[in-house]
Order: structure tokens, then C-alpha cells, then sequence
């Protein structure tokens, strides 16, 4: 079994623990932001030359001329006649399970008017051109691509600007087949901090976004921390996390591999289970080494497990719920008997997984909710990725004479006080 950390809510260094256990620091070490600053100047200097070069260093092969970057519709197309049919109706039913789901998430204009005719208002207005970054190295996420894109068009984006990295140029099918499913409007074949760069600052061959979306490695992160400010992005997100909640009376194995399920993203990936039952976690801690020899990322969740896992125990299940809103995690599953009581105790999360049969799993591919959400402790402010982040709300002012004047007696004193005559006068002049 993995060394995986044992800790009691009733130690007296529980929180100093439980603390080091949470902590991850996200910045980039100074060579690869070095290495993304001169990869951005190059692009927003040399455009699509540059993205060629990139292209030919990092993903090793050698585009024709810029042209070639360019993935049409027909090869999205394409592809969902390419891929298998089980594969196919599998993403269509995804798709329109998290369509479905985004579809509740949108919001309408509204105004009111006071008694003198003032009209006071928020107009929404879908971003016009948004950029999805698809990763593309290590493995394919097909998944990812219908969770950014489809709140996104639910939203009314005018264009959404997908861009996959081609190691070797090769096109993974069942990306394509993702992107043609969720009525993604260009496709371009780059990765990495370049890929960011033209999203952010626009080459001769790819248009510049407003804001820029999806996952990607250390590079790729630190490039949309670089752009924030020419662009919006959704969030810079840290390692994946499970926090389980169980009363002890849910099958072991099904506990363990819900850890597995979070830790096989990689070595720095949390998997944490809180329980007040000690013989209970016993049971999981079994359950682990029984079935993690058979698991193909074994090495990876073994590591990530005794470097950032967990199993502890709690007081009750008031003390676990204490536990869950201090980690803030990005997955909470509440493995219980009563899910919906426990979950009214949460504050913070990410995504809330009810009851012993909803494996967090559900909701990375086809629940519906989106699964890109808050890690590292941020849901405490934030929340998952939805409709809401693909539009704009502006506020909306329409005074009337008599309304005019009203306001302008106050805005008159309040300017006043703060030494600026001008906007005093202003509002002054249409109260008169």
C-alpha cells in the first residue's frame, strides 16, 4: 500500500497538518516563464512565422505555410463519421446532457422604472470571439472540449476558436469529432504557449479572442497568467481533487477507486477521505491495496496518494462537514445516507457529488454540470465554468427630467466632497 497519510481531527496538530497536506504553491519557476515571455514577444513580432517555428520545434513537424494550421469544418465533419459508433453516441449524449444543463444557467436582460420615469437596467451580451485551448500532448480530452465549448455557444459566443496541439501532426479523431459536436467555428493545429499568444494578441491567420478557456501543462498556464489583461481567461487551474465524505456504510472498493479516479491525473493530484468510523478506513486502506496493483497508472496514483493523499478521521459527521468547507475542494462526494442534509452544511466546493452512487466520474464526462471548476481551495470565491462566464453584463441608465433633477442634487454634494467640481457642474446643468 501507498504510505498515505493517516490524520484524527482530534490531534492536536491536526489543523498545522491538514494545512501542509493543502498546500501547493501554482506560479511557474522563473525558466519556463522566461521561456513564455520570449515565446509570446515572438508571436505577437512574428505571427504565423513564429507559430510555424514553434510548431516544428515542439510538436515536430513542419506545416506547409500557415495555411496548414488551419483544421476545416469538413475535417471536423468528418471525423464524427470517422470514430466509432459507440464512441459517437456516447458524445452526443454528453453533449446534450451538459447542453441541457447549461441551458438552465442563462440569464436575460432586465430593467425597471422609477416612479419619475428613470429607467435603471442590466443588459447581457454574449462575448463575440472566445479561444479553447485543447490539450493535446499525453492523452486526448474530448471531454474537455464539450464542457468549454457548449456554455460558450449556449451563451451566444459569435465565434469559438478551438486550438489542439499535433505532436507529430497527428489529429486525434474523437477531439475533432468533440469539437463538431459542440459547433466549434474554427480549428487550428497549436499548442502550447504559442497557441495562447495567438489567441490573446491575433496572427495574420488567427483571429485575436476576448477570452481564453481550457486546461493545459505549466506552459500553457503561465502564458494565460501572462495574457490576462489583453484577454479574460477562466481560471489557472491547480492539481485535480477528490474529497470524500462516507459514513462508513458504502462498499470500500467503490471508496478507493473514486481516490483512484482523481489521483491517475498525475503525481501532484489530491485524494482525500474523511470518515468517523477508524474501522471503517481500514476497510478503504485495504480496498486500496487490493486493487491498486491492477490499475494501469498505478505508479502515478501510488505517488500522488502518499505525497497528497489522505484518509482521515472526524469527530461525526458535523466535524466532517467542518473538514469539507476548510479544504473548499474541487470535488466533494457525500457518500452517506442522507446526502441532501449533509450537503445543506457545505459552503464550499466546486461540484457536490450526493449520495453512494454518483461517482464523481459522472461528472467529469456526462452528468452535466461542467467540470471545469475551482481548485486549490478556491471555491471559498469562486465557481465552476457556465454560461454566465461567456457574457457580459452592463449596466443600463436612462434618467428622466424629473429624475435628472432628483439625482442631481445628490451627486452634486457627494462630488463636491470629494473636491470634483466638474462632475458636480455636470450633473448640476441637467438639474436645473
Amino acid at each position: 500500500m501507498p504510505d498515505i497519510s493517516r490524520l484524527s481531527t482530534a490531534d492536536a496538530d491536526f489543523a498545522a497538518r491538514l494545512d501542509a497536506l493543502l498546500s501547493w504553491e501554482p506560479g511557474a519557476d522563473r525558466d519556463v516563464q522566461r521561456t513564455v515571455e520570449d515565446i509570446i514577444d515572438a508571436v505577437r513580432t512574428r505571427g504565423d512565422a513564429a507559430l510555424l517555428d514553434y510548431t516544428a520545434r515542439f510538436d515536430r513537424w513542419q506545416p506547409a505555410d500557415a495555411a496548414a494550421l488551419s483544421i476545416p469544418a469538413a475535417r471536423l465533419a468528418q471525423a464524427a463519421e470517422l470514430i466509432p459508433l459507440a464512441q459517437r453516441d456516447a458524445l452526443e449524449a454528453a453533449a446534450a446532457r451538459i447542453r441541457a444543463y447549461a441551458e438552465h444557467q442563462t440569464i436575460q436582460s432586465w430593467e425597471y422604472r422609477e416612479p419619475n420615469g428613470t429607467l435603471l437596467g442590466q443588459k447581457i451580451t454574449p462575448l463575440d470571439r472566445v479561444g479553447l485551448y485543447v490539450p493535446g500532448g499525453k492523452a486526448a480530452y474530448p471531454s474537455s472540449v464539450l464542457m468549454n465549448a457548449l456554455p460558450a455557444k449556449v451563451a451566444g459566443v459569435q465565434e469559438l476558436v478551438m486550438v489542439v496541439p499535433t505532436p507529430d501532426g497527428e489529429l486525434n479523431e474523437l477531439v475533432l469529432a468533440a469539437a463538431h459536436s459542440a459547433g466549434v467555428d474554427r480549428a487550428f493545429a497549436i499548442g502550447g504557449a504559442q497557441a495562447i499568444a495567438a489567441l490573446a494578441y491575433g496572427t495574420e491567420s488567427i483571429p485575436a479572442c476576448d477570452k481564453i478557456v481550457g486546461p493545459g501543462n505549466i506552459y500553457v498556464a503561465s502564458a494565460k497568467r501572462a495574457v490576462f489583461g489583453q484577454v479574460g481567461i477562466d481560471m489557472v487551474a491547480g492539481p485535480s481533487e477528490i474529497l470524500v465524505l462516507c459514513d462508513g456504510a458504502t462498499d470500500p472498493d467503490w471508496i478507493a477507486m473514486d481516490l483512484f479516479s482523481q489521483a491517475e491525473h498525475d503525481e501532484d493530484a489530491q485524494a482525500i477521505l474523511v470518515a468517523w468510523d477508524a474501522a471503517y478506513l481500514d476497510l478503504v486502506a485495504a480496498s486500496i491495496d487490493k486493487l491498486l496493483p491492477a490499475m494501469e497508472r498505478r505508479d502515478i496514483i501510488a505517488t500522488a496518494l502518499k505525497s497528497r493523499g489522505a484518509l482521515i478521521l472526524a469527530r461525526d459527521m458535523d466535524d466532517a462537514a467542518a473538514v469539507a468547507n476548510r479544504i473548499a475542494p474541487e470535488h466533494l462526494e457525500l457518500s452517506v445516507a442522507d446526502p441532501e442534509a449533509l450537503a445543506a452544511r457545505i459552503r464550499h466546493a466546486g461540484a457536490i457529488f450526493m449520495g453512494r452512487h454518483t461517482a464523481e466520474a459522472l461528472g467529469d464526462y456526462c452528468a452535466g454540470p461542467n467540470h471545469v471548476l475551482p481548485t486549490s481551495r478556491t471555491a471559498r470565491f469562486s465557481s465552476p465554468l457556465g454560461v454566465y462566464d461567456f457574457q457580459k453584463r452592463s449596466s443600463l441608465v436612462m434618467a428622466s427630467a424629473a429624475g435628472s433633477a432628483a439625482l442631481a442634487k445628490i451627486a452634486s454634494v457627494l462630488a463636491r466632497g470629494e473636491g470634483l467640481t466638474a462632475h458636480a457642474r455636470s450633473a448640476e446643468y441637467r438639474g436645473e
